[in-house]
């Protein structure tokens, strides 16, 4: 078994999308996600983890203990299941069997640590497992992700397009030739994410490990790599910055850390097109003691 980390992390990951849609809102008809206020874009928590879900899936396929939990057309109850099945007890007998073994809960939560990635990092709400009255169905991860907001407002842009063919035999019998939609895109963006590991949670919890924590930088670096679509144009991961603190509760807050990396436009005169348009700077001298900074890209 891997050495869980004993060390608390903190990060920064600047991602830029290129004529693209990086997070649609369901609720504004899929327009990219905004703050209202300033016009900056948003980019959620959920949609960078499910990304490096599909990442940690693809180069784990099939490898103990890095499977996922959240994932497409899969009930999470039938994962949970397996827990009661590895355990030789059914969910209808959990009350006679807690008063037997009252370390049942812990028990069922180490087994989905130990088989689920994304359980032993981002944590999860196990329903089945709650509703069972299991004290072991919301398990808080050691690894977890800010709002991503963009450096600058964005400016949206909404797109026609059309289709060189119809979809039925009756639109084509009534003359119609092609179909027509509109997608939004935003033209250039540059976006900053922080974020943060407990080896608190690590250790008392899931057993987030020094071999998942590899996985982990390798799946933030690519996680746009493996996402490509029409509908998001172009997107990478253009730095992660990394803070490591010497202690496993850490050396400082983590807002000084990343108060210590700035971001600007190098000309504010014109609108942003690459990221050469910006500058990325970290005040590594005057870094707190106990805490070592490194960028990994």
């Amino acid at each position: 078994m891997a050495e869980v980390i004993k060390n608390r992390y903190d990060f920064v990951v600047v991602f830029e999308v290129e004529n693209g849609n990086p997070n649609g809102d369901p609720d504004a008809g899929n327009m990219p996600r905004i703050d209202q206020e300033t016009g900056h874009g948003l980019v959620t928590d959920v949609c960078l983890k499910r990304k490096i879900r599909n990442y940690v899936e693809a180069a784990c396929d099939g490898k103990a203990g890095y499977r996922i939990y959240v994932k497409e057309r899969v009930p999470l109850e039938r994962n949970n299941k397996e827990a009661y099945d590895y355990l030789g007890i059914k969910e209808s007998e959990i009350k006679d069997i807690k008063k037997k073994d009252p370390d049942v809960d812990v028990k069922i939560r180490d087994f989905m640590c130990q088989n689920f990635f994304d359980i032993r990092t981002f944590g999860a709400v196990m329903t089945t497992f709650v509703n069972a009255k299991l004290n072991c169905g919301q398990v808080r991860g050691p690894v977890q992700f800010g709002f991503a907001r963009s450096i600058d407002p964005i400016m949206p842009q909404e797109i026609s397009i059309s289709r060189l063919t119809v979809a039925t035999e009756g639109e084509l019998d009534s003359g119609k030739n092609t179909m027509l939609g509109r997608k939004f895109v935003v033209p250039y963006a540059l976006y900053r994410v922080e974020g943060y590991i407990s080896a608190n949670l690590a250790i008392k919890t899931t057993g987030f490990s020094e071999d998942d924590l590899s996985l982990l930088w390798k799946a933030i670096i690519n996680m746009f790599d493996m996402d490509h679509s029409a509908a998001r144009g172009n997107m990478a991961v253009r730095k992660l910055i990394v803070f490591k603190h010497e202690s496993e509760l850490g050396n400082a807050p983590a807002y000084q850390l990343f108060e210590k990396v700035h971001i600007q436009r190098r000309d504010t005169d014109k609108p942003a097109r690459s990221y050469g348009d910006y500058e990325i700077s970290i005040d590594k001298e005057a870094m707190p003691t106990g805490v070592t900074c490194t960028e990994m890209i």
